[in-house]
């Protein structure tokens, strides 16, 4: 994502750091329980979590041995042995790569959605009170863009309120769906490791687990959970693109929100264009398109 376009919070989500410290958590709960069950020194466990818990990880050199082995989680697990030290043999036994892949892409997406039902209970808060400030501000409705019985501006904002009111009950059940955790090990089949320590991995991880795994998570959870946002960036276009026709010169019945030393145009100073609008329609025609490629990672070969 272009910086100026995402913003901190969601940015931190999706960095490296951030992905290699959930797989960090991840293989140091199953440690934990791994160690419960006996499987390795009790010892071992808290030593992962003392010397690496609190670890800046190395982006630079886990590049640097994925280049050198083409794998990104045995790269990982090298490098952290470099922290850990030999009590680090006892991290990943029983598992498989996509246990972390998985489970961890399934964390950030969570968190993802996390801020965005926060955004829409914004968005929602600001529909209602502009709704009913303006429940009986008068202007005029179209039919195909034509003049034709007066509405209310309050009701305008009446139908997007209730719109994005179905867009927050769809990204919460699309949360859900896609929250849940597999350490299965090789081909999902629990050969080499413990239910229970998925059961751990997960209540520690704030998921559920995945009822049935065939090495990765079933990938209809992630193009639902892509769909839904798909659905709710075509909500965000619909208010945007009301938004700019009403915005029109030859309109002009409201405009966006210009603040002080906002500049419209390099040429021409008397421009108050739609900005926020037209990003918002671009972003959303983007968001759209990722939908595709979820779908069709749906199927997959073995």
């Amino acid at each position: 994502m272009i910086p100026r376009y995402t913003r901190p919070e969601m940015a931190a989500i999706w960095e490296a750091q951030t992905r290699f410290k959930i797989w960090f958590e991840i293989e140091a709960h199953a440690a934990d329980a791994q160690a419960e069950l006996g499987v390795i020194p009790k010892e071992a466990a808290k030593v992962i979590w003392a010397k690496a818990g609190d670890a800046i990880f190395d982006v630079a050199r886990i590049d640097e041995i994925e280049r050198e082995i083409k794998h990104d989680v045995i790269a990982f697990t090298t490098h952290l042995a470099e922290i850990v030290g030999p009590e680090a043999r006892f991290v990943h036994q029983g598992m498989t790569s996509s246990d972390v892949l998985d489970t961890c892409l399934n964390v950030q997406l969570t968190r993802a959605a996390d801020l965005l039902v926060e955004d829409i209970d914004k968005v929602l808060e600001a529909l209602k009170k502009r709704a009913f400030e303006h429940k009986m501000t008068p202007t005029i409705g179209r039919s195909h863009g034509i003049h034709a019985e007066p509405v209310t501006f309050g009701l305008k904002l009446a139908y997007a309120y209730a719109e994005f009111a179905r867009a927050r009950e769809r990204l919460i059940a699309a949360r859900h769906e896609v929250a849940t955790c597999a350490i299965s090990g090789a081909v999902g089949t629990f050969a080499q490791i413990d239910p229970r320590v998925e059961e751990h991995v997960a209540k520690a991880m704030g998921l559920r687990v995945e009822p049935i795994s065939t090495q990765v998570i079933p990938r209809d959870r992630h193009a639902m959970y892509f769909a839904t946002l798909g659905v709710i960036a075509a909500s965000v276009e619909r208010l945007a693109t009301e938004i700019r026709h009403l915005q029109r010169t030859e309109v002009l019945e409201a405009e966006e929100f210009f603040s002080e030393g906002q500049k419209g145009s390099s040429a021409m100073p008397h421009k108050r264009n739609p900005v926020l609008s037209e990003n918002l329609t671009g972003l959303s025609r983007m968001v759209r398109a990722y939908v595709t490629p979820a779908m069709e990672n749906v199927v997959l070969w073995h």
